[in-house]
């Protein structure tokens, strides 16, 4: 009975031992450079929006947007935030241990024109739904076997893609780090019910480049445009002349461009089946 007893003892203590998430399963600190084989968007066409499940009040933002808007002295200088990260810019990574307990307490990601992004992993609770939001929002991690899990609120409003599609203040950002070797995974995914109708998930990948740095970023607001005091560069709906543009440089149809749900998914390539001249009567 009792070598019985030892053996339903140890059992329990291994059960137990592999229920406590374990600390620093993967080392992601170090200097990553962006691995351009993704769809990164960092220079997209007004009206691309396709892959994006736009709401109707999300898109009806994008089609207002003006590139003028980044001439506006508010937005000359405003870091870039985690919706979008990916772009052609370089990543340092570094973690912040307990000098006691040596266990790690947060880790920090930086890109060249962002501040310091903390994911904390001591089990502090995020903010009331009053505390002011931040560029970097405010975010917690765990592990979830090797995998770093990232829940970020209290976010800005942001962009998701460089053309006029925004996040709102009441977005939520779940993030996941796999690391393979040298080659970095980072999952996104952005949970927006002002913007978006469904969860819309991203993906981007870096390599190891030790050697690489991140160097200063100073910003400096100018007068790049001499406008009248109070006016915002914007379009009426319906008279955004650029929209067409994209669709019509690789046949698309422009409810295909638009974006929304249904575009995220395989069946949308159907509609692209249909014969050229019905793909620019749409288009048109």
């Amino acid at each position: 009975m009792k070598p019985l007893l030892g053996l339903l003892a140890g059992l329990a203590f291994l059960a137990a031992l592999s229920a406590v998430p374990a600390q620093a399963q993967t080392d992601f600190s170090g200097m990553w450079s962006p691995v351009p084989d993704e769809d990164t968007d960092g220079h997209p066409y007004l009206g691309e929006f396709q892959g994006i499940p736009l709401s109707r009040s999300g898109l009806r933002r994008a089609e207002s947007w003006s590139a003028s808007w980044l001439t506006l002295p508010e937005w000359q200088c405003r870091p870039a935030g985690p919706m979008f990260y990916r772009g052609p810019q370089d990543l340092r990574i570094s973690k912040e241990v307990d000098p006691d307990s040596r266990e790690i307490v947060a880790w920090h990601a930086e890109w060249l024109r962002t501040g310091d992004n903390a994911y904390y992993m001591d089990g502090r609770p995020h903010p009331s739904d009053y505390a002011p939001h931040t560029w970097a929002g405010f975010s917690t991690a765990e592990w979830v076997g090797d995998m770093l899990k990232i829940t970020t609120t209290h976010l800005k409003e942001q962009y998701y893609r460089r053309n006029g599609v925004n996040s709102s203040d009441r977005a939520t950002l779940t993030q996941y780090w796999l690391r393979r070797g040298d080659t970095l995974t980072w999952v996104s995914i952005a949970n927006d019910p002002d913007n978006l109708t469904e969860p819309m998930i991203r993906t981007m990948e870096y390599r190891l480049a030790l050697a690489r740095d991140l160097g200063p970023s100073p910003c400096t607001v100018v007068e790049e445009i001499d406008r009248p005091a109070g006016v915002l560069p914007h379009y009426l709906p319906g008279e955004n002349p650029f929209l067409a543009e994209f669709g019509e440089k690789y046949s698309l149809p422009l409810e295909i461009t638009r974006g929304g749900a249904a575009t995220m998914y395989p069946e949308a390539a159907r509609k692209l089946l249909r014969p050229a001249n019905a793909v620019s009567a749409v288009v048109r």
